[in-house]
């Protein structure tokens, strides 16, 4: 079976590709030949191989270690996509053979409440509402490992920095606004500036520098002349808007209608020129998926 993805790797045996895969993951050549029950020698000849097919060295080798070289690292995180997503190609036909297919599965963030994510399918779900799709919670940092192991198929985030092994586009943008405790000062007001929230502390679910939509969110304050005063919500896996619950004295972007909540005592307050937040998308590359291409079609529509 031949890797059809570029000219560098269109006659590279998958298997071969495999070894090398495992090989990278062991600690010696002699554990990765015992994981594929074949000996040293037979695995040594097989990476050999794929070296010649590549016509590069994919391993600095002397008698004491076997050590990948830039080319064997760049290959590696290449590969390890790649295998994935033939395995699940395998897995899918034979569950359509079996007149069993599984649904398709979007996994997204916290920070977007799964009936964002149903607004984004809501036009793929209209039209045709037999599609077997299945919407769940992930946290950001275990999405990569998700979409290999085929445990999702999608997934959806804001604060989602996408791994360079891995296809990624902003799927949409969503309008901002400003979720506050009844009791809180700004709960008074229907519209807001942005400069009003240089007094009060901000509720936000990661740190800055390490969550893309935190950063997305300190970037707007401070576009808006302030420097803003960040806490990190109490609360997870609960919709954004319940943090300000927790933190009284704060207020917490969400994407909720304007209004009260809760028995009034959650105000969603509309900003004066309301900024916009995007919600980023991410799967394995080199995979087809109609479904897919028509989510992020209506997504790109709805946008």
């Amino acid at each position: 079976m031949n890797v059809g993805v570029d000219s560098g790797l269109r006659d590279i045996d998958l298997r071969r590709l495999r070894m090398f895969a495992v090989v990278m993951e062991s600690p010696s050549l002699r554990v990765a030949a015992d994981a594929l029950f074949i000996s040293q020698q037979a695995l040594s000849s097989a990476i050999r191989e794929l070296e010649r097919q590549l016509g590069v060295e994919l391993f600095s080798r002397s008698r004491r270690s076997l050590t990948p070289t830039p080319a064997g690292e760049a290959l590696y995180r290449g590969a390890v996509p790649l295998l994935a997503g033939g395995e699940q190609l395998l897995t899918h036909v034979r569950r359509v053979d079996a007149g069993a297919p599984a649904p398709f599965v979007i996994g997204h963030a916290p920070d977007l409440a799964s009936s964002e994510v149903f607004r984004i399918i809501e036009p793929v779900v209209l039209a045709d509402p037999s599609i077997p799709i299945t919407v769940r919670p992930v946290f950001a940092d275990a999405m990569r490992e998700e979409l290999l192991s085929g445990a999702i198929d999608l997934a959806l985030g804001r604060g989602v920095a996408a791994p360079p092994d891995m296809a990624t586009t902003i799927a949409t943008q969503h309008e901002l606004r400003l979720a506050v405790r009844g009791d809180h000062p700004l709960a008074a007001h229907e519209r807001v500036d942005m400069a009003a929230l240089a007094d009060y502390e901000i509720v936000v679910w990661g740190p800055e520098h390490e969550y893309e939509y935190t950063d997305i969110l300190v970037g707007l304050c401070r576009r808006a002349g302030f420097e803003p005063r960040i806490i990190l919500s109490t609360l997870l896996g609960t919709p954004p808007h319940t943090a300000v619950i927790a933190h009284p004295q704060a207020c917490a972007f969400v994407t909720n209608e304007p209004g009260w909540l809760y028995g009034d005592t959650i105000r969603i307050v509309e900003f004066t020129d309301p900024p916009f937040a995007p919600v980023r998308a991410m799967w394995l590359p080199n995979t087809a998926s109609p479904l897919r291409r028509r989510i992020l079609a209506a997504a790109e529509e709805a946008r």
